[in-house]
């Protein structure tokens, strides 16, 4: 049966767009934050990865809070749009603080500066507007197809801010006179673009109707008719907890329920751990900006690179929906996928150790290229997740069932960096030199080449035990 549509071309592109705005601040935060600390600043990479692992302690308490607030959010606007539109202000404030430390205050508080600067952001600002922005793909459409198409143009914006950003960053900063003054000036004006950009996408969208929402659902990809042997050992327990008729009533429900709904479902668990996994990931290539400028001698081929991971990425976006229906489902689109993302990696290894920067750079393309469908249809899978709960347990937890978006990119996203901070000041790297010493540049060479190799094979291995879509198909069969 064909699915019922609810979205124009515009709001699609609109509610894509948003991305521009969350990726002002998490491109440029996760590509360059730590590089402006220990270059510029001159604080210790060690110190800023604790204080950043440490900040990450008050992220994880605010994740859940914030998805269950938005479910519980009643407003003429909807339940998710008023947090999105309102907690930006909050990030674009706190962007700006955190590449403004003054140069003439002590250590001690140029560190608590970027500490409390970073938390806010992070726990608070960005959380209940990453959380809005992603709750909203469950909350303007019921179309499974509509969601992939959501998701692979919010991601098409996001890679490519990012690859802009990413590009024109050191640029601009010399443009706008290097040093302090120059990451401020920049960090101003990313922020500004972001509060326009953000605010445009809040009102591109309209949410759908509780009504609506709670009427008879088919969040998942209930096309999926092909079904390959082995490809879900999954059995079926439980069955007792799927209702015998539909719809479901709902009853209130608290912020200690809502945790043990999420933590009862799997399939979040296992999209979190990807997630999380995901973000450690790009942590470590944003550290690429180290190894291009002590490895490769060019910190110029930082913006290539990005170039060839991104284009890759935005091409595997476009044509994600397309896959996704003659696959009929996600599952074995996003694990072909990584297959390939893995063995592109390998081989960025293998060409980083022969000093082929061309050879790194095709690779780089053919991983990017395979990962690139679990990015565009990951909201759609998410949704699916929300259903299964639903199938489940009754309950719609759309709101903090999107939690593990802003929870992987908190988590992951800080733990990476601090991560590489650590390893930074273990290897023994001085901001201040021109020449590292070789146990840096080693260093330099773990985190670059084999620690994303590490990751993307662990993040096969669990994609290959996602498949949300048939184990809903076999719960709606159960419902009749």
């Amino acid at each position: 049966m064909q699915e019922k549509k609810y979205l124009k071309w515009y709001n699609k592109v609109g509610y894509g767009s948003g991305d521009i705005a969350g990726n002002v601040v998490y491109a440029f935060l996760s590509s360059f934050v730590m590089i402006y600390l220990t270059n510029t600043v001159g604080l210790n990479p060690g110190i800023v990865g604790t204080l950043i692992a440490v900040s990450k302690f008050f992220d994880g308490i605010t994740d859940i809070f914030f998805g269950a607030m938005i479910d519980k959010t009643k407003s003429r606007m909807g339940k998710a749009r008023p947090w999105m539109l309102y907690a930006y202000i909050g990030c674009a404030v706190t962007l700006a603080a955190i590449f403004a430390i003054p140069v003439d205050l002590g250590r001690s508080a140029q560190y608590a500066w970027f500490f409390i600067a970073y938390t806010l952001l992070n726990a608070v600002f960005y959380t209940a507007n990453n959380i809005a922005y992603s709750a909203l793909t469950a909350l303007v459409t019921k179309n499974s197809r509509e969601r992939v198409q959501m998701g692979s143009c919010r991601f098409i914006f996001a890679f490519t801010t990012s690859l802009l950003i990413q590009s024109i960053t050191i640029g601009a900063v010399g443009l706008f006179g290097g040093g302090a003054a120059g990451w401020r000036a920049v960090a101003v004006i990313y922020a500004l673009v972001g509060l326009l950009v953000n605010t445009l996408s809040v009102l591109s969208v309209k949410e759908l109707s509780e009504e609506e929402l709670g009427g008879s659902q088919n969040t998942g990809m209930g096309a999926v008719r092909e079904i390959e042997s082995g490809e879900n050992t999954e059995t079926m327990k439980g069955t007792e907890d799927v209702a015998e008729s539909a719809p479901f009533r709902e009853e209130p429900y608290g912020l200690m329920a809502a945790a043990k709904l999420l933590v009862s479902n799997k399939f979040y668990l296992m999209i979190c751990g990807v997630y999380i996994l995901q973000q450690v990931y790009g942590a470590m290539l944003n550290m690429g900006i180290y190894y291009m400028t002590y490895v490769l001698k060019n910190e110029n081929l930082y913006g290539v690179f990005s170039w060839a991971i991104n284009i890759p990425l935005i091409g595997a976006l476009l044509v994600t929906p397309t896959l996704v229906a003659r696959w009929r489902g996600m599952y074995k689109l996003n694990l072909r996928g990584y297959i390939l993302g893995t063995l592109g990696r390998a081989m960025v290894v293998v060409a980083g150790y022969l000093g082929s920067v061309p050879l790194m750079l095709f690779f780089t393309g053919v991983a990017a290229l395979g990962q690139g469908p679990w990015q565009g249809d990951m909201n759609a899978v998410i949704a699916s997740c929300s259903e299964y709960t639903y199938l489940t347990k009754h309950k719609r937890v759309d709101g903090t069932m999107y939690s593990c978006t802003s929870l992987g990119v908190k988590l992951g996203g800080g733990l990476g960096t601090a991560i590489a901070g650590w390893m930074l000041a273990i290897s023994g790297f001085e901001g201040t030199l021109a020449v590292q010493p070789k146990s840096c540049i080693q260093m330099l060479y773990f985190m670059y080449l084999w620690v994303p190799l590490i990751i993307s094979l662990l993040i096969t291995l669990v994609l290959s035990r996602m498949n949300v879509e048939e184990t809903n198909e076999r719960l709606r069969q159960q419902l009749g």
